[in-house]
């Protein structure tokens, strides 16, 4: 009896230890999975953030570039021009450095002169045309490059004579057409003749058009850059020194000398032609025609005086013929 009980008692037990073991290994998968899935979701999470924030750094660069281009509009055509003076240390440098920024943009170098003033400082002056993509850019990256003496920048809209020279350029190609059609169709000798004339007339026309449109599409799609370089500094317009020195005053008073001297010497030459003729005539009076007149009978001696006083005169023959 004690044997059966024993030996009935023991498949229980593998029973119940069997469902433990299986409880063990579905908790332990259970564990794992979470784990797995924790582990996931801290990576995928830390990927958004990082994703987050590269494409909030996207978008600040992208808000900067955006800001750094001018705006693009279409459909309006605008001229722009611009001057700039500025003072630099080495001039050749600072030129070599102008034309390179030029070029980078998709410029081109224009007109180029250098010349010396009068204390031996190098001054240079040269035009850039620079796509109007770029125009901001380089007109940055020149005034950059030293000391900013002048600055002005122009625009011009010319929208409106663009279209009106685009249709004015479809008209004529349309007339030049209509007449080429009309003198395939002549058969008078008259007509030929005359259809060419207004043929030659309305092609000038159009020739004048396109040259018209090419300089408008030539202005609106490069900007115009007018740089000067310069190694001394430049005064600005109606700048004026407050307390003149020595040097100034007697500069002031050479050139109130000089203008005094021009004066005279404007003054004597008005009076010129006039003191010419006036000695002419002076000389024809002394030497033709005072010579020629009849002279008047010369003035009674005086009588003579001594010491004691004037002697009588003596009377003349009238007198003496009288007294008898």
């Amino acid at each position: 009896m004690r044997t059966a009980g024993t030996t009935g008692k023991r498949p229980g037990c593998r029973g119940i230890r069997a469902a433990g073991a299986v409880l063990l290994v579905a908790a332990l998968a259970l564990t794992g999975c979470s784990a797995g899935a924790s582990d996931d979701a801290s990576k995928a999470a830390g990927a958004a953030d990082r994703g987050a924030a590269k494409g909030a750094d996207g978008g600040e660069s992208d808000a900067k570039s955006s800001r750094r281009e001018p705006p693009k509009l279409t459909g309006v055509h605008i001229i722009r021009t611009a001057t700039l003076t500025v003072q630099v240390k080495d001039v050749p440098q600072a030129l070599d450095k102008a034309r390179t920024a030029a070029e980078d943009a998709g410029g081109i170098v224009g007109n180029e002169s250098t010349d010396r003033d009068g204390r031996g400082h190098e001054r240079s002056r040269v035009v850039l045309r620079v796509p109007q993509e770029r125009y901001e850019q380089v007109l940055t990256d020149l005034a950059g490059g030293g000391r900013l003496i002048e600055r002005n920048v122009k625009a011009q809209d010319v929208t409106d004579q663009v279209v009106d020279v685009e249709s004015r350029v479809k008209s004529q190609r349309a007339s030049v057409a209509r007449v080429r059609e009309l003198m395939d169709k002549a058969t008078k000798l008259s007509d030929v003749v005359a259809l060419e004339g207004e043929l030659s007339t309305r092609e000038s026309d159009l020739e004048a058009l396109l040259a018209q449109q090419a300089s408008l599409k030539d202005r609106t799609s490069l900007a115009t850059i007018t740089l000067s370089l310069t190694e001394t500094p430049v005064k600005p317009a109606g700048h004026k020194d407050d307390d003149p020195g020595f040097t100034d005053a007697v500069a002031g008073g050479w050139g109130a000398f000089v203008t005094m001297l021009r004066w005279i010497a404007v003054a004597v030459g008005a009076v010129l032609p006039f003191a010419v003729v006036g000695g002419l005539l002076v000389f024809v009076w002394l030497r033709l025609v005072r010579p020629r007149l009849p002279r008047r009978a010369t003035a009674a001696a005086r009588p003579s005086t001594t010491a004691l006083g004037p002697l009588p005169a003596h009377p003349s023959a009238g007198e003496r013929g009288e007294k008898e």
